[in-house]
């Protein structure tokens, strides 16, 4: 991989394979090379050199604040392993008998499952000024204690978004007539990021989107975020596809890949968005991780969608599944022109309560195979949940008073449905002081009865982990703002 950073290029010249030059040479002209032009043998060598490289910069980030992970015993011999358990065959990973997935994090944390051990966490109060001032306006929610709690949330968890970016200029380079039900127009339009800060950092934000063929006034539009899956969301394929629902009802329907922003791992922060405005160099403790870069080449999406004249800019809603919830939380907590969110499935520094020890959790995020997705100040919170000045329900709150929609799955419970919905419980107190309706209630609802009568929604969908099957009941709820 090309790059000004003595780091990575000691790091390169150690590995000392051809092949490695190879592959490096593939994520240059793509943050994300396409894996269907490898061969099996260069899948499996560039993904693992890409652990390394992740691990290696992960050590660096660790060094920087200096934390040291304890050591510990093999996790076969470890006496705090829940002795129910036995290891998926060909994994590291473990299992108990109903299929839940166990690993142990560095700080020598093991997943849990049993409600009586989650924790006697406290969450910080979203409407109590951190002098112990309690919030009772909205002036002072939107003057005072809002700003405090985003900027915990960008200097501590996901990384402070540069206030100099490069100029992005949109194209479209192709206009089609597709049938989708009747139909549609197909725009793929690909923004240009201006590069020469720093030329061997390559970055572009690629859309694709779909409108109604005839248009009498700007239609809402719904962003989907994802790894450029094109129309297609996870999860099964059974019935109308997410595309056709969005369309059958008149919308605009847009994808946004992110793997084009910035790469989804830690052997890429010296490409990308970040690359580019790093110029290549490491990043320091408060910088931005992954999930802010994703946000930001969203918002420059937005801004293309607001020189459509087909669009409605007020009735822009932005949708994510997995880590793409957790980034769709994020970009509407960062910019306030979203107008509606849908949630799904986003579990750890998404839509679950990060201080309640439920599947996936803090440490498994501050780990090197996830911790690119945050600011190298999150590492700090590893093993020290209590520690963390935030929580989920406050980055909930910051997207308050638009409408949320936040969902889960009874066979997902690695993303703590649960803790997902008691986020929304701590966010509602928000909602109401600004004049909205929240959730109604404090008792979790029962697999698929949804709870849209307020402007803070959740949904624990009987399934697992997919999006697919809880739009019908999203697109029932925006139907109260997109008209």
């Amino acid at each position: 991989m090309k790059s000004n950073s003595k780091y990575f290029q000691t790091v390169i010249r150690r590995i000392g394979l051809a092949i490695v030059f190879v592959l490096f040479s593939a994520v240059t002209e793509a943050q994300t090379p396409d894996f269907s032009k490898m061969t099996p043998q260069e899948r499996t060598a560039f993904r693992a050199k890409m652990r390394e490289l992740a691990e290696k910069d992960w050590q660096l980030m660790a060094a920087q604040l200096n934390i040291q992970l304890p050591v510990l015993p093999p996790a076969a011999e470890d006496s705090n392993r829940p002795k129910h358990l036995f290891q998926k065959q060909g994994s590291t990973n473990w299992t108990d008998s109903t299929g839940n997935t166990y690993v142990r994090s560095g700080w020598g944390n093991w997943s849990n499952y049993d409600e009586s051990k989650a924790g006697n966490y406290i969450l910080p109060d979203p409407l109590v000024l951190k002098n112990g001032i309690v919030v009772k306006n909205p002036k002072i929610w939107w003057t005072e204690r809002r700003p405090e709690i985003l900027n915990d949330f960008c200097t501590e968890i996901y990384g402070k978004t540069p206030q100099v970016t490069p100029r992005v200029v949109f194209k479209i380079t192709a206009t089609d007539t597709v049938e989708i039900n009747g139909k549609v127009i197909k725009k793929t339009i690909v923004g240009q990021v201006d590069n020469s800060k720093f030329p061997q950092a390559n970055t572009s934000i690629n859309i694709t989107l779909y409108l109604p063929l005839k248009i009498a006034a700007p239609v809402p539009l719904m962003v989907i975020a994802d790894f450029g899956s094109g129309n297609m969301p996870l999860g099964n394929n059974k019935g109308p596809t997410a595309l056709e629902m969005v369309l059958a009802l008149g919308w605009g329907y847009a994808t946004v890949n992110t793997s084009e922003i910035q790469m989804d791992s830690g052997a890429g922060l010296n490409d990308g968005i970040i690359g580019l405005v790093n110029e290549g160099k490491p990043r320091k403790p408060d910088d931005w991780g992954v999930l802010a870069a994703w946000s930001w080449g969203l918002s420059r999406a937005f801004d293309y969608f607001e020189t459509d004249k087909a669009i409605n800019p007020k009735q822009i809603g932005i949708q994510g599944h997995s880590r793409w919830g957790k980034t769709a939380l994020l970009a509407a907590a960062l910019d306030q022109r979203w107008a509606i969110v849908f949630c799904s499935c986003s579990g750890s520094m998404g839509a679950s309560l990060e201080k309640r020890s439920w599947g996936e959790n803090i440490d498994n995020v501050a780990g090197s195979g996830e911790y690119h997705w945050m600011a190298g100040n999150f590492l700090k919170y590893g093993g020290h949940w209590d520690k963390m000045p935030v929580d989920s329900h406050q980055l909930m709150a910051l997207i308050a008073p638009r409408p949320i929609f936040i969902t889960g799955g009874t066979r997902d419970q690695w993303a703590d449905p649960r803790g997902e919905f008691l986020a929304c419980v701590g966010a509602d107190p928000v909602y109401r002081l600004l004049g909205k309706k929240g959730l109604g209630t404090i008792e979790m609802p029962l697999p698929d009865i949804s709870l849209i009568s307020g402007d803070l929604a959740f949904r624990n969908h009987d399934g697992g982990h997919t999006d697919l099957i809880d739009w019908p009941v999203f697109l029932e709820f925006a139907k109260k703002y997109f008209r």
